[in-house]
């Protein structure tokens, strides 16, 4: 075991809108954050994680100090949060070392007895299996390289019993219960990936699964197709969903497809919000954040929405918008590629007032029975400082 650190990457537009709510560290790269992801891999827990100044107020349960980075001494593991290690733990020599993925340093290691003061160029390379992730984007590429075996991973657990009533289509053991409430009716196909279902989740009637999927604690399904995403903790979830992350705590409890998307903390998708995930004419997408271009070389992307953000009802999202955290979408039925943190309806330069931030985030987190103590609201105080100055 050794004791963990992780290094998030210099503000970019290519982490918005992420980059300026939460760190990297703690999205969801396949059925577990980065963090957990690189704690497996260090056999230890994250000590501190290395930021910058605007996020080191970040609170929120199980997540480690945030500070500036300092040096390390050994034993201990130094992770990039911009890195998804696949899960498989390299052998770490006497010495140290740094951590290589296609001939770039991802991580470092460092023995007792050793230093960590920076990048360590003269160490020696071991090779780790993940995917480099180039932007928030990428959570979605994450979720397509990473999913499949995290889901697997879970099979060597014995679930409970599957609920009489529910149809099966596959090998009965890649369902894992694991203390969730499943009512009749629901079908799990497990035939290209398994279907998770942690503990005090609540599937209803109607849902259909279709694997790899990952549901986390707590969360409810009221029903429709769900297919290779992650969702949860304590999500409330309806309708088609493809290809999403949806980091926790997030609301999208009618119908509307959302699909190759990342949904944040705390965000509220309203009925009939729909994302488009293909541009007509079957091209990559580009992203715009701001007055910066970004090339995703995908093809399919549907939305990535900030924290705190919301939607009002009958919202169209085209190919590869952006949504800023704290934004509160109306007044357009399809907004603009780009909606700027803390934007009042969408299109133009109003911006939602900061003590009426601060009271809708108390009324939200009360929801989940979660108090706006002292220091989250310092942390959202911070936020709005940080990202509503760009409007």
């Amino acid at each position: 075991m050794s004791d963990v650190y992780l290094l998030e990457p210099e503000p970019s537009a290519v982490w918005y809108p992420f980059g300026d709510c939460r760190p990297l560290s703690e999205m969801r790269a396949g059925a577990w954050l980065i963090r957990e992801r690189w704690e497996a891999i260090g056999e230890g827990e994250t000590r501190a994680v290395f930021a910058p100044a605007h996020l080191r107020d970040f609170v929120e349960d199980g997540v480690p100090p945030l500070v500036k980075q300092n040096e390390v001494n050994g034993p201990a593991l130094i992770g990039r949060s911009d890195f998804a290690p696949a899960g498989t733990r390299p052998e770490l020599p006497p010495g140290p070392a740094r951590l290589i993925h296609e001939e770039t340093a991802v991580g470092w290691w460092v023995p007792s007895g050793s230093k960590w003061n920076g990048n360590q160029e003269e160490w020696p390379g071991i090779e780790l299996d993940g995917l480099l992730l180039r932007g928030a984007y990428d959570l979605v590429t994450a979720l397509e390289h990473l999913l499949h075996a995290d889901a697997v991973d879970f099979t060597v657990e014995r679930g409970d019993e599957l609920p009489d009533g529910c149809t099966v289509i596959g090998d009965p053991a890649d369902v894992v219960l694991l203390g969730a409430t499943v009512e009749p009716g629901v079908v799990f196909d497990v035939r290209e990936g398994a279907v998770v279902v942690e503990q005090r989740a609540y599937v209803k009637s109607g849902t259909r699964f279709e694997g790899p999927v990952y549901i986390g604690p707590g969360t409810e399904v009221f029903g429709g197709p769900i297919r290779w995403s992650t969702i949860g903790p304590r999500c409330k979830v309806r309708g088609e969903i493809s290809s999403t992350v949806f980091v926790g705590f997030a609301n999208k409890a009618h119908d509307g497809f959302v699909g190759h998307s990342v949904i944040g903390r705390w965000v509220n998708l309203g009925a009939g919000t729909i994302t488009s995930n293909l541009k007509n004419t079957y091209g990559k997408v580009r992203l715009q954040v701001g007055a910066s271009s970004i090339d995703t070389d995908r093809q399919y992307l549907g939305s990535l929405i900030g924290d705190h953000a919301k939607t009002a009802i009958g919202t169209l999202l085209g190919t590869g918008t952006v949504v800023g955290a704290g934004a509160n979408v109306f007044g357009e039925v399809r907004p603009p590629k780009y909606v700027r943190p803390f934007a009042w309806g969408g299109a133009d330069e109003q911006r939602v007032e900061q003590e009426g931030f601060l009271s809708s985030a108390e009324r939200v987190l009360a929801r989940r029975n979660v108090s706006l103590s002292e220091p989250v609201r310092r942390m959202l105080e911070g936020l709005y400082r940080h990202a509503a100055g760009r409007l």
